[in-house]
């Protein structure tokens, strides 16, 4: 098929938060480069916020759960998408389900480019035993190239971030404040090796609590998550919980106004990432080297566990495998240094 001004260039991404979220600079990168460019985004219906402010995109929300579950869900997937005149695919998931759509696509001969995730290279590197820390490609790096593999022109720049958001009414009612810097906390990760142990990141948040300084929002998920954090903020006046009372699009409002975000190697740090909020990031068995630390951030906001002691960190590309006792790694981060951190690049603002 020919390209014309009428056609659309499918984009995959459908899960995780942190993968989606790494794709909106590369999006911002392509448009600015392609400004005829129209974009339409294969993604869960809840990710559909992350992309409401990328020029000429539109969404196709797909239900994997049952319109578009199992291969005739699929089969239907691709009866849908075909009604759109596509210029190309660009799959920036390349797992089986979207390896299943290709085959339904062969007969219209559109481009099919996918990412290629590097799988060989990181098993060497995350392998249980002693290793040289090589940096790979970023996964921006690489669904960069799926899209020149496409044919198109796209160059990365510091400047491909989103604007912050116009707060709703229920972010600014959620954030009026006096005068003090917004910081975003996301203490929590999928896996237990991936997350600072509470009882540390509680002597950060009173130390910054303390100053009086800042006004703290905690970012999370889930029943038990919430009871942590509701008990975070009963013990620390200047910390405060979203969860539950704002919608995932203005939470992302209410991450767009923030100074700085301090995450886990998790999505939260992503999300802050694409909108350019400065993003310290804490990392336990897993290790920014794999490819998965947020955009734009300098080397030093990536704060490790220590190698010396903890020579195989890497040990899993998503922190879910790590020999024994290896899951104490991110505790050897000093809650001292996490903090000044933090004071430091909020000074550094001023």
């Amino acid at each position: 098929m020919d390209k014309s001004r009428d056609d659309y260039l499918l984009v995959i991404r459908l899960s995780a938060m942190g993968d989606v979220a790494m794709t909106v600079p590369v999006l911002l990168a392509l448009t600015r480069a392609n400004p005829e460019l129209k974009l339409l985004v294969l993604t869960r219906p809840f990710f559909a916020p992350v992309f409401k402010n990328i020029p000429n995109t539109l969404v196709f929300p797909v239900d994997l759960r049952n319109k578009h579950k199992g291969v005739s869900g699929i089969f239907r997937l691709a009866q849908e998408l075909k009604k759109h005149r596509l210029s190309g695919v660009a799959d920036l998931h390349n797992v089986l389900r979207t390896n299943l759509l290709k085959l339904f696509f062969l007969d219209k001969q559109i481009p099919f480019k996918q990412i290629d995730k590097g799988r060989k290279e990181k098993r060497a590197i995350t392998a249980w035993r002693n290793k040289e820390i090589k940096y790979l490609k970023t996964t921006h790096e690489r669904y960069v190239e799926v899209f020149r593999n496409l044919g198109y022109s796209v160059k990365l720049d510091s400047k491909d971030v989103l604007k912050p958001c116009i707060p709703s009414e229920e972010v600014q009612a959620f954030n009026a404040q006096e005068d003090k810097k917004l910081i975003g906390v996301a203490p929590f990760a999928a896996f237990s090796g991936k997350m600072y142990p509470l009882t540390l990141m509680q002597q950060v948040l009173e130390r910054l609590n303390n100053t009086n300084k800042y006004k703290i929002f905690l970012f999370g998920g889930g029943d038990e998550e919430k009871k942590a954090m509701k008990a975070l903020t009963n013990k620390y006046t200047n910390s405060f919980c979203e969860v539950g009372r704002l919608s995932f699009a203005d939470e992302l409002c209410l991450i767009s106004q923030l100074d700085l975000m301090v995450s886990m190697d998790s999505g939260n740090g992503h999300l802050a990432a694409m909108f350019g909020i400065p993003t310290i990031t804490l990392w336990g068995i897993t290790h920014p080297c794999v490819g998965f630390a947020p955009y734009g951030q300098a080397d030093e906001n990536s704060i490790l566990s220590d190698r010396e002691k903890f020579p195989m960190i890497p040990t899993s590309v998503y922190g879910n495998k790590f020999p024994r006792g290896y899951e104490k790694a991110i505790e050897s981060i000093d809650p001292q240094i996490v903090f000044h951190k933090i004071e430091t690049l909020l000074m550094n603002q001023d």
